[in-house]
């Protein structure tokens, strides 16, 4: 196996794992080496384990690495182009290098509600757009596990109603083209800064907010580094649950069926305890003292659509796939 990483890390340990798999993996065993941002102790998880890892069964064996230990944030589809890690769940901006046309799928306000989201994957009318994520990247796409709602969460008593109440908020966002100009679009500064380093840096004050998820807020503990969330909604989140195309290709058609139907079972999971916990998690954060409350959502939806149309990054999205969403 060739190692491609920088990481000295990262190396080591797939050296470690390339040799326990020679003793302890049997020749007609499968191994699949997956890498995830998410903390080991997150329901993410714990929930890919028991939906995707269990699913797999006898002839298989995962092996998860959380916290990014493996592989640093935004570098996973790389090292699955590289052969150095056969699964990840990776963020829609990803692609955008290789595969400019997926930054629709990254559009703040894009999705009306989960349904909607749901309802669109469910369809055809992506189809065509995920044919040319795989051909030009060479990975499989295997399910959109939905991950959460992002919103807007700061420190401060800055009442945000509208975009240009962001302005001059130093916003942290992933690294990458597509996650900073969402925060951009938002009206706010953005950032860039690995997840893992969000909880100090709002503790020190290098950054004044952040987006997620509320069950990401929760399980990172951002609400005792901040004092408001606003609810912006601007993105229904779900990530791209992949599989390297030469992993996948090394399968035979009972095992890649199998593999499928546990990505769907995992995504299917994902959706029900994220739904579920979000139903309960405002109620949690205002008994922590967090200031919880609604923008005008219109005027943020309304500008950040205005803002993505005439944008460089719209001049790459395919014809008739935004008439296909909107009109589901």
């Amino acid at each position: 196996m060739t190692i491609s990483t920088k990481g000295t890390a990262s190396a080591l340990v797939l050296a470690l794992v390339a040799g326990m798999s020679a003793s302890a993996v049997s020749a007609d065993t499968v191994e699949i080496i997956y890498s995830d941002t998410v903390q080991e102790g997150d329901r993410r998880s714990t929930l890919l384990r028991e939906h995707f890892g269990d699913c797999l069964g006898e002839g298989f064996q995962f092996t998860p690495y959380f916290g990014a230990t493996l592989f640093k944030q935004g570098t996973e589809l790389t090292a699955m182009q590289r052969a150095n890690l056969d699964m990840a769940n990776l963020a829609i901006f990803d692609f955008y290098n290789q595969v400019p046309a997926t930054s629709i799928l990254g559009t703040a306000y894009l999705w009306r509600d989960y349904e909607h989201m749901r309802a669109t994957f469910n369809s055809d009318v992506l189809d065509g757009l995920i044919d040319t994520m795989e051909e030009a990247t060479g990975i499989k796409v295997l399910a959109w596990p939905y991950i959460g709602t992002r919103h807007v969460n700061i420190r401060g008593e800055r009442k945000v109603m509208r975009p240009a109440d962001l302005n001059g908020v130093k916003l942290r966002m992933p690294g990458g083209e597509g996650w900073q100009f969402v925060g951009e679009a938002l009206g706010a500064n953005p950032t860039p800064l690995a997840f893992t380093e969000v909880y100090t840096a709002l503790q020190t004050g290098a950054i004044d907010g952040q987006d997620n998820p509320l069950t990401a807020n929760k399980q990172m503990k951002f609400h005792e580094v901040t004092d408001q969330i606003i609810l912006t909604g601007h993105l229904i989140a779900s990530n791209v649950f992949s599989m390297s195309g030469s992993k996948w290709d090394s399968l035979d058609e009972a095992q890649q069926a199998r593999v499928q139907d546990c990505a769907i079972s995992f995504q299917d999971a994902m959706d029900a305890d994220t739904i579920s916990q979000e139903a309960e998690l405002v109620d949690f954060f205002k008994s922590e003292g967090l200031e919880v409350y609604e923008p005008d959502k219109e005027a943020f939806r309304t500008h950040v659509l205005q803002v993505f149309q005439s944008s460089r990054f719209s001049e790459s999205w395919p014809d008739g796939v935004l008439d296909g969403i909107n009109g589901l």
